[in-house]
């Protein structure tokens, strides 16, 4: 069952919600250049049979990346927030408002969580709180 926040939880908690996100998005950065290092050594592999240890650097290096962005993820999970959009830095707070369940909505740099949408409705049936 999801956690359902009030406003004044969810504003509690936005300080880390902000930290993870911005870690979160360096991380899927970091763990994307890992991957193409590793298609790199992949076909360099393949054309000459040689760099095993750039293969392997790279394969660890991606273990590593993938590591720490998994991590990230589950500890912003963790707070009972939904990601929605990692790269817009969009993330939903479940909340009721008159009688229903809908979204706390708050994207990344945007100083507070001023806007709530129906569950159906996503970003751009943002309406603001009051």
């Amino acid at each position: 069952m999801p956690r359902l926040f009030t406003l004044k939880e969810a504003l509690a908690i936005l300080p880390d919600v902000r930290e993870l996100v911005v870690r979160a998005r360096k991380q899927g950065r970091d763990y994307a250049d890992a991957e193409r290092q590793l298609a790199s050594a992949v076909a360099t592999v393949r054309g000459n049979g040689h760099s095993g240890r750039a293969l392997r650097e790279a394969q660890e290096r991606m273990a590593r990346s993938s590591g720490k962005f998994q991590r990230t993820i589950q500890d912003l999970e963790s707070l009972g927030c939904e990601i929605k959009d990692l790269e817009m830095g969009l993330v939903d707070f479940r909340s009721s408002r008159d009688g229903r369940e809908v979204y706390l909505c708050w994207r990344l740099g945007e100083d507070t969580i001023a806007y709530w949408h129906e569950l159906d409705a996503g970003f751009t049936g943002r309406q603001p709180l009051g």
